[in-house]
């Protein structure tokens, strides 16, 4: 319900932004979204590259899977077209609003159109790279009630 001003006229509240929690790598887990995250890209592999066909839809399709991380572990981050670009060897982002997908039973990070991935000053963490949560095979156990 909108408030009314003198003129009679409907105004709208502001909008109270929250500050965004910022986790780490380490903290992940399948099947949660909404994460803000601080991380350097280890690597990035482009696996697919699509040109657009002849015929229907004129969009081209590039993914890349990157190792990103910070200091207490790596996950693979699955960048999609123009996140690609951003996601280079070196760089620091902060990926805003992500969430966990999961592939072969193992987590990955992504950023959708809902999410921001933003390039950073460089931050001054070592990457831990021996700690990959996207090496941990989850199973989906269903647990009958009684």
């Amino acid at each position: 319900m909108a408030a009314r001003n003198t003129a009679g006229k409907a105004t709208v509240a502001p909008v109270k932004l929250r500050k965004p929690v910022f986790v780490k790598v380490d903290q992940l887990q399948p099947g949660t979204a909404g994460h803000t995250l601080t991380v350097k890209v280890v690597s990035s592999n482009t696996v697919v590259r699509r040109s657009p066909p002849l015929v229907g839809n004129n969009r081209s399709m590039r993914i890349a899977e990157c190792v990103v991380g910070d200091e207490t572990g790596t996950i693979i981050f699955t960048a999609r077209n123009d996140q690609v670009d951003i996601m280079k060897p070196g760089v620091t982002v902060i990926l805003r609003n992500a969430k966990i997908d999961m592939f072969k039973g193992c987590m990955r990070l992504a950023v959708d159109k809902w999410g921001r991935v933003e390039v950073t000053d460089s931050a001054d963490f070592v990457v831990k790279e021996d700690n990959n949560l996207s090496t941990v095979e989850y199973e989906l156990v269903s647990v009958a009630e009684e």
